[in-house]
């Protein structure tokens, strides 16, 4: 059988198709298209109309298929009215409106009750703070929405013209009940959201419809979900840890029910949705945005580096500055470079000046906290992890993966590449019953695709 993923994510997109066969899944990318946001009068949105029309493209390039599926990043959402138009462009959340808006929400509603509810760490980007950020900056939109609706689920409802909500895309808005797996209208209410905006919360696996007579699955619509569904460990231990490697870096372990303690709280972990109503107990850290953001800065000054040449640097670099990469100075900053140069400078550590030095703070920094975000994990839940698995693009970062193994003192095992197609493609198997469940996908995934392991030194 042949099953589409539609992979979107913050700077490109593209179409994959999966082929299931003797119980093995091989990978064929159809198309690829970039993707960012863009200024416009009202902020920083997203070009869904173009977006749409590539993910058309990409179908039609794709052939016949048994299923498609959808995944993007999270938290980010548009509103559809009575028709099921679009109103506007979603906002990004590199947009700004949503940074005071933490203050007004915690007026409403506690930041203690927020998590004890809803077990969302807490950032700004967060779609409870967007949302507020609306019913105050934009009532007039807030006034003409019928749905709520996350960004996989607007595409997927324009494709064919059904709303649906999907729980792993709906858990990192910060309005879901962790517990329930339902909207928490306690929360709702607090925030004085009209209670019609939001549909019912449909698990991975359901049908949403069809698309010229393909069916449309609801895969783990969030990309990190999709991402862990795919971390290809064979049996039930619990001996192991993920960090999902890509712009943002989702460090965390699987769970089948919430921890909503104070430690919990305090140590800022978050709880998504995982497929078959798992838990992803997890800390988001800016991930490879760091390196990206450089890189694009050193292209417009001349200098076009590959990202292999950007690591061989850092390996020839023996800087020793590091930053904190939770600090929200680095989610949009207008220079990246200046900002790492700023922040080194503050601590009272040698300035970067060279590429590699740059590149050896990123990858330094993105590894000593992936080390504190794994102790605290281990800390909070009473796991013992043995292995990390990164999966997604930064298993393909050898020297981020061999420093993550060294800080954190456990070997690494870096693959699949491809884990967020691979993950909505096997979502739609389980849902057409070529998986039984997500242990027999993810061993199907284990014997199929290669994986790197990477020993601490």
């Amino acid at each position: 059988m042949r099953f589409l993923a539609i992979d979107l994510g913050a700077s490109s997109g593209r179409t994959i198709v999966g082929e299931i066969q003797d119980g093995r899944i091989t990978l064929s990318e159809t198309h690829r298209f970039h993707n960012g946001f863009v200024e416009a009068p009202e902020g920083r949105v997203w070009e869904f109309d173009r977006l749409l029309d590539e993910i058309r493209t990409g179908i039609d390039k794709s052939g016949e298929v048994d299923g498609i599926g959808l995944d993007t990043w999270g938290v980010d959402f548009g509103y559809i009215d009575v028709d099921g138009k679009v109103i506007g462009q979603p906002m990004s959340y590199r947009d700004t409106r949503h940074e005071a808006m933490a203050d007004e929400v915690f007026s409403r509603i506690s930041k203690s009750r927020l998590y004890e509810l809803s077990g969302i760490q807490f950032i700004t980007i967060n779609s409870i703070f967007q949302l507020m950020a609306d019913i105050l900056q934009r009532p007039e939109v807030v006034a003409k929405a019928h749905r709520l609706l996350f960004i996989p689920e607007l595409f997927m409802q324009q494709l064919t013209g059904n709303a649906v909500v999907e729980y792993t895309i709906a858990s990192t808005s910060g309005m879901l009940d962790a517990g329930t797996r339902t909207w928490s209208p306690e929360i709702i209410a607090a925030l004085g959201a009209p209670s019609h905006l939001f549909l019912p919360v449909d698990l991975p696996g359901s049908t949403v419809g069809e698309y010229k007579g393909t069916p449309v699955y609801l895969s783990a619509c969030h990309d990190t979900g999709s991402a862990v569904a795919a971390v290809p460990v064979v049996g039930d231990a619990n001996d192991w840890c993920y960090i999902s490697s890509g712009t943002w870096s989702l460090v965390g372990s699987e769970l089948p029910e919430p921890i909503l303690t104070p430690a919990a709280e305090s140590a800022n972990f978050t709880h998504e949705g995982g497929v078959e109503g798992k838990i992803r107990f997890l800390k988001n850290v800016i991930g490879l945005w760091l390196i990206q953001e450089c890189q694009r800065l050193w292209k417009e000054a001349g200098n076009d580096l590959s990202f292999a040449e950007i690591a061989a640097a850092a390996e020839a670099s023996d800087f020793a500055g590091v930053v904190d990469p939770t600090d929200s100075r680095f989610l949009a900053p207008d220079n990246m470079l200046e900002t790492l140069a700023s922040s080194c400078e503050e601590l009272g550590q040698q300035i970067p000046e060279s590429v590699g030095d740059f590149a050896r703070c990123c990858y330094e920094s993105l590894a000593r906290t992936y080390a504190k975000v794994i102790s605290d994990l281990a800390g909070v839940t009473g796991q013992t992890f043995n292995r990390i698995h990164v999966v997604g693009g930064g298993a393909q970062a050898t020297l981020l993966n061999q420093l993550t193994a060294d800080h954190c003192g456990i070997p690494v095992h870096a693959g699949p590449v491809e884990a967020t197609a691979i993950g909505n493609i096997a979502v739609q198997a389980m849902a057409k019953g070529e998986f039984a469940d997500l242990a027999s996908a993810r061993a199907a995934i284990a014997a199929g695709f290669p994986v790197d392991v990477y020993e601490p030194s």
